[in-house]
């Protein structure tokens, strides 16, 4: 697919920044999407891709040790909306292998969980996971039960965490618990004993991801798996600060992707004196909204990448992106429906499984009405997600 740019977006990268970019653009046209359609319908996760990605690189990419290339925020953000222009459950996948599984181990784990997790994580010699989000606490991750309970050289955890990307495919899980009522972080093992995974059935969205159920009863892990660099919710709202950063840009692949559906079919479909429906006033305004809310959204990102590596960026600003960008990604899946009319709704065209993709994206990694109080709470200093008690 030809680059989305109307405002001459290419200009403000730079040329390594635009190679990331076509590199993973060009796989993603030869080897994700020939494949991503007939896998979503078949709720499969095309394990297949991985050893390509990890090859590339894309697995904590912005690391500089252990041989990984040390990319600017940038590249990492264009590699996001590459792969999420193939697909949600593609991007959603690398994103927690690396903002939500090497980013926590390597920015508060010890040396020897670095050594030991790091270089496996990077070549997909092994596959991560992150237990946050609970059945009953979503938005409210303070809230978490799952708790930790010190055993003589061992943690025992007892507790379950819901709609965990990759978590049945994981060899790893970076576990979020409560130890003596502080949220600490834990290192769980595919195979431990009391621990256990289950798959999410009957998806409508993402199903070309992996999303599971956590248990853990009486799991006994090492005294050595918690990570010693952080105490308290800081720790995974960091983490997911990370994931956001990427989704800001991943959604606008989503939007590219339908954006560029519509365009090509509004330019061949034919109707009323075998006329194009590109010649329509209303298909154009739904084009005409889409390009420029992307456009919007293209020199967000940019900025929020320029802070991001400037070391300025803060999570409300990353909420902006994140809540603009896939409701834009949202947004342009419905108009791109709309234009396609009933071929809107076939996967013989990529439309509606991003339309539905995009619902998800919409709710994870925090809610789009959550995002808005946290903006909110920026510009007012008032915090109104979390009132005190009267």
């Amino acid at each position: 697919m030809a680059s989305v740019d109307y405002l001459d977006f290419d200009s403000l990268l730079t040329e390594e920044q635009r190679l990331v970019r076509d590199t993973v653009g060009s796989w993603v046209d030869d080897k994700v999407l020939p494949v991503i359609e007939e896998a979503a319908w078949e709720g499969r996760f095309p394990k297949e891709l991985v050893p390509d990605m990890a090859q590339m690189h894309l697995f904590g990419s912005t690391i500089t040790e252990y041989g990984l290339p040390g990319l600017d925020n940038i590249s990492y953000g264009l590699i996001m909306q590459e792969l999420e222009r193939g697909d949600s459950g593609l991007r959603s996948f690398v994103s927690v292998q690396s903002g939500l599984v090497m980013y926590p181990i390597y920015t508060f784990g010890s040396k020897e969980q670095k050594d030991k997790w790091i270089p496996k994580l990077a070549s997909a010699q092994a596959l991560g996971c992150f237990g946050l989000t609970e059945p009953d606490f979503g938005s409210n991750p303070g809230g978490m039960r799952t708790t930790a309970k010190k055993d003589g050289d061992s943690y025992v955890l007892n507790g379950a965490k819901a709609w965990i990307t990759s978590g049945s495919i994981a060899d790893v899980a970076v576990v979020w618990a409560k130890l003596d009522g502080v949220v600490r972080g834990f290192l769980v093992e595919r195979g431990t004993k009391g621990f256990s995974t289950f798959e999410h059935k009957g998806k409508m969205s993402l199903r070309a991801s992996v999303t599971s159920q956590l248990a853990f009863e009486d799991c006994r892990i090492p005294a050595e798996n918690i990570l010693p660099g952080v105490e308290g919710l800081k720790g995974p709202l960091s983490c997911l600060t990370q994931a956001r950063y990427g989704i800001a840009w991943g959604a606008l692949g989503s939007a590219m992707a339908t954006y560029y559906a519509a365009l090509e079919y509004s330019k061949s479909r034919k109707q009323w004196r075998e006329r194009p429906i590109a010649a329509h006033q209303l298909v154009q305004e739904r084009l005409a909204w889409m390009i420029t809310e992307i456009t919007k959204g293209q020199l967000l990102a940019w900025k929020l990448g320029r802070m991001k590596d400037d070391k300025t960026m803060k999570p409300h600003h990353v909420s902006m992106a994140k809540r603009n960008n896939v409701w834009v990604a949202r947004e342009c899946a419905k108009l791109a429906r709309e234009t396609l009319g009933a071929n809107g709704v076939v996967n013989e065209y990529p439309v509606f499984r991003h339309l539905a993709n995009i619902e998800s994206v919409y709710t994870y990694e925090g809610t789009h009405d959550i995002h808005t109080l946290i903006i909110g709470e920026a510009v007012t200093g008032i915090p109104a997600y979390n009132p005190p008690m009267e």
